[in-house]
């Protein structure tokens, strides 16, 4: 038997298998149901879900919040969750997913970066860029505005010179650096 001849065998023995799917069982929109309390298989979304597209959601990409410890306490929370994973908690691209082999992004302390407008990162969460796909339908559009703010935060802890720092946060350098 040639290869080509049980090639078209198994293939005419696989196909009735392919017609199982049509078959699934499923709930029209509006159909009865079982599995909800209220019998409806069509159910309303939660409490506060908002389209992507919402005119509410939206506004809050359009103009960046004013600086404050809140918005960096939050930037940095969900910096944490979403970006230190491939920036690392510094900012330098160097966080557990490049060092499993996958494309190291850029770090948040080149200059490129650092003369980068804010606008900049919101964008970039917001319709990827390079490898980085969008975070648009996992960050919020005000928290994307938050992390921007962190990353400025971070770009300033790295790059700032010590005499513009206050005797305890150079005594408090001095100790971590006494530390290591």
């Amino acid at each position: 038997m040639s290869a080509r001849l049980l090639a078209a065998l198994l293939l005419a023995l696989a196909l009735p298998g392919c017609d199982e799917m049509d078959q699934q069982p499923r709930y029209d929109s509006y159909e009865e149901s079982a599995l909800f309390s209220d019998g409806k298989s069509l159910q309303s979304p939660p409490e506060g879900t908002l389209a992507r597209d919402d005119p509410a959601w939206m506004a809050a990409l359009a103009e960046r919040p004013p600086m404050s410890q809140a918005l960096l306490a939050r930037g940095r929370e969900r910096f944490g969750i979403y970006c230190a994973v491939c920036h690392d908690a510094a900012g330098y691209g160097r966080g557990t997913v490049p060092a499993r082999g996958f494309p190291q992004p850029p770090s948040f302390h080149i200059q490129r970066l650092r003369q980068a407008p804010s606008a900049y990162f919101v964008d970039v969460i917001t319709h990827g860029h390079g490898v980085m796909y969008s975070y648009a339908d996992r960050v919020r559009p005000a928290d994307r505005w938050a992390i921007a703010a962190y990353i400025r935060a971070l770009q300033q802890s790295q790059d700032t010179d010590v005499a513009r720092l206050g005797e305890a946060e150079r005594a408090r350098l001095a100790e971590a650096a006494h530390g290591e």
